[in-house]
């Protein structure tokens, strides 16, 4: 949290935090491959369904449920659904469907175009603040503007080739990797799955309800963090953000909010 600024990605941030830490002692300098699901078509909901009938961002679905996390009596002030809607159509308003796209071509640049803008800036800040923490700086080739913008104008029945994500650039690739790279099952980045990981951030989490002056109480609905914490996090039904942050990484998310609140003490005004 600290070397993010900000409350972020639980254990997704933390792994790649320790990642760059170790790969300093050897080098200052590095390649990364962030941003080839955004520009390539990579992530879940560039096929999922529901997601692509949601009418919202798509990596965050769960609207009641956010809505449901803030203090009641905040949340009568807040309809976070208003605004999200409010971003998204207006997100949704700037992209230039040409007339030669397919129907799925054109859905797909309403996804992409939502994927580039929010998402993606997401990562890059993440992967950034991560890296720099440890003086280690991080360089992202797949999100040259010049491939950016040629890619953009790939239809999507190439781009997503074999009905694979990332199926374009997996068949680019297919002369220069071998098979059980290109080939294999796309691979969220690591996430921590151990029991014991559970075990401490719910534990972290129920010391910091224990005490009702902490900042998170005035902030976020007591009642239904417990339920979260009751349930090792069932209680909320989806990733908090993207395809990765579940039951743990929800609980780790809402330790780094409380944190934050203790660390920078914000004044919020309604």
């Amino acid at each position: 949290m600290i070397a993010r600024d900000m409350p972020g990605m639980a254990d997704i941030d933390s792994s790649l935090l320790l990642f760059c830490k170790y790969v300093k002692k050897d080098m200052t300098v590095s390649l990364t491959g962030e941003c080839a699901d955004e520009i390539f078509g990579g992530y879940p909901w560039f096929f999922r369904e529901d997601a692509l009938k949601s009418n919202t961002f798509p990596w965050s679905i769960s609207i009641k449920e956010r809505q449901h996390l803030l203090n009641p009596s905040i949340g009568e002030k807040i309809n976070l659904k208003d605004y999200i809607d409010y971003r998204y159509n207006e997100s949704l308003s700037e992209v230039e469907i040409l007339d030669t796209d397919s129907f799925e071509t054109a859905e797909k640049r309403k996804i992409s175009h939502l994927t580039l803008n929010w998402f993606m800036q997401t990562l890059l800040d993440r992967s950034d603040r991560m890296a720099m923490y440890n003086g280690f700086e991080l360089r992202v080739p797949f999100c040259d503007y010049r491939l950016a913008e040629y890619v953009w104008n790939i239809p999507w029945e190439w781009k997503a080739l074999k009905g694979r994500e990332k199926g374009l650039l997996r068949y680019i690739c297919k002369d220069f990797l071998p098979s059980e790279i290109v080939d294999r099952k796309k691979s969220p980045y690591p996430k921590t799955h151990n029991p014991t990981y559970l075990a401490k951030v719910k534990g972290m989490l129920s010391k910091i309800m224990e005490n009702k002056n902490a900042p998170i109480n005035n902030l976020l609905n007591r009642e239904y963090i417990l339920q979260i914490l009751e349930t090792d996090g069932k209680a909320f039904t989806r990733p908090w953000f993207g395809q990765l942050m579940v039951g743990p990484q929800l609980m780790a998310y809402l330790i780094q909010v409380n944190q934050w609140l203790e660390k920078y003490e914000p004044k919020i005004k309604i």
